[in-house]
């Protein structure tokens, strides 16, 4: 695959029966400050970083990944990746921390945390946002928006987490309402109902399908950021792994001024509703052009173009490019049929697949409550408890990655992102427990100028070697002076 910094952001559902907390976010908080606490797997922040952000609200992981409290929710954000798999361990490394938290705490079965997004009762909706960085030189709104709608629409289909019920987002006068929608049965994806429009900016207004804020977190003038709020939590490693690296090959196409053919929907928002609710797996879409098309039809267009034109570069793009293949080779008969071959690596699949089995035991119907708690189990992080991972022991799942990749991903950064250099700078800081503001690009001191990182390519060895130096110089000078 291309050169490319993406990573992830999860926001996670939190269920308490603990007499010790009095909320979830209470609850979420505790062990947020656990990991940093007595675990001491990253540095707390110290200063305001918005209104919403007091100090301890977050902080940066040693692992140079952040997590932080969020309207709510425990939030963790994956360090600066350039590897496919490295992101995919990163993103895992997280419901490991957790867990230990939980763990050492007593408080399993006492709190849950769920890798989904929605919750049942209030119809409310939690993400979780990918980030690609991409070349400022490509036209963002005239090639890349246009160019990518169709894709982001159709995505769903092997990269939706699935849903039991739904709910309609109503807009009136610049707010957002929940109303618990008539629609009975299972849906693909779980973010779909709650896209109302195309493109906007601001994300705590309106839920897009492609967020239009420019924040790069790096130089400005190469780069910005690809921020996305579309997608499913998945716990799939497989399904991860192929949602992000098809995006990234899509926008390597853009890179290097190749497009796939003209697909423009003539309605995106009506689409990913209808496709995401479509119990026939026929997902039919129509154009800007009239023209009739399957959602599996239509991504066919990109993977031809991507396969033709990056196939070969090296082992990770043809990974995806089979995958990508045999994954719509299996969707493309779907019709009135689970394409039961992708279970274990699509999510939606495998949770339909695994309630299915249990609606045909118990003898209920898809309107019975018991189904919504079952499909909240499913994104139970607790190995010993979500049902995904029970698949994942019985050995229905297809992982990616390994337990030892996972462990590696909580302790140390990517080796080659400016990750590494945020992270060397904080173990230093946190061993003489210096005063800091730690950032993406920027790590601020007490007493000595700002340590910038505005290339996220960059692991800035030498220039943190010679940092450090320095540091430690009038680290000592100062503890002679106090002794003298």
């Amino acid at each position: 695959m291309s050169q490319r910094i993406f990573g992830l952001e999860t926001e996670f559902g939190c269920l308490t029966n603990s007499g010790r907390f009095r909320t979830a976010e209470g609850a979420a908080s505790r062990v947020k400050d656990f990991i940093f606490g007595e675990l001491s797997l990253g540095i707390s922040d110290m200063h305001y970083r918005d209104w919403g952000e007091p100090p301890d609200n977050g902080g940066f992981l040693f692992n140079g990944g952040r997590l932080y409290m969020d309207m709510g929710h425990l939030e963790y954000a994956t360090p600066e990746c350039l590897q496919l798999f490295d992101l995919v361990a990163y993103d895992r490394a997280v419901e490991q921390m957790v867990c230990d938290a939980l763990k050492i705490l007593d408080l399993k079965g006492e709190i849950s945390f769920l890798k989904n997004n929605i919750d049942h009762v209030t119809g409310s909706t939690f993400g979780c946002h990918e980030n690609y960085q991409l070349r400022r030189d490509v036209p963002f709104y005239k090639l890349v928006i246009p160019t990518l709608m169709p894709f982001f629409v159709t995505r769903q289909i092997f990269s939706g987490a699935g849903r039991v019920g739904g709910h309609d987002e109503l807009v009136e006068y610049g707010e957002i309402r929940h109303k618990r929608s008539d629609f009975v049965g299972f849906q693909i994806s779980q973010r779909a109902d709650h896209i109302v429009t195309e493109v906007y900016e601001w994300i705590q207004f309106s839920r897009a399908i492609i967020n239009t804020r420019d924040e790069p977190l790096g130089d400005y003038t190469k780069y910005r950021r690809l921020h996305l709020l579309v997608g499913d939590s998945n716990m799939s490693e497989h399904a991860t792994a192929l949602k992000l690296g098809t995006t990234s090959l899509v926008l390597d196409l853009l890179e290097e001024g190749h497009t796939p053919p003209d697909l423009t929907l003539d309605d995106a928002i009506f689409a990913i509703k209808d496709i995401s609710r479509d119990q026939s797996y026929r997902w039919l879409l129509t154009l800007a052009s009239g023209r009739t098309i399957t959602a599996v039809e239509l991504q066919w267009e990109y993977l031809r173009v991507c396969d033709k034109i990056l196939r070969g570069r090296d082992k990770d793009t043809d990974w995806v490019l089979d995958e990508w293949a045999f994954t719509l080779t299996e969707l493309e008969p779907a019709y009135m049929n689970l394409p039961e071959n992708l279970i274990g690596k699509v999510d939606w699949v495998t949770k339909q697949w695994l309630l299915e089995t249990f609606i045909e035991e118990e003898k209920i119907g898809w309107d019975d409550s018991w189904l919504e708690s079952l499909d909240l189990e499913y994104h139970n992080i607790d190995p010993e408890a979500g049902l995904f991972y029970e698949l994942e022991e019985q050995g229905y799942t297809t992982r990616i990655i390994d337990d030892e990749q996972v462990q590696q991903a909580i302790l140390t950064p990517p080796q080659d992102t400016r990750a590494k250099a945020r992270s060397a700078i904080m173990n230093y800081l946190a061993k003489h427990d210096a005063p800091c503001i730690v950032d993406w690009h920027q790590i601020h001191f007490a007493d000595s100028e700002a340590f910038d990182m505005k290339n996220a390519f960059r692991t800035y060895e030498t220039e943190v070697q010679a940092h450090l130096e320095k540091m430690e110089a009038k680290r000592l000078r100062g503890y002679f002076d106090e002794n003298q």
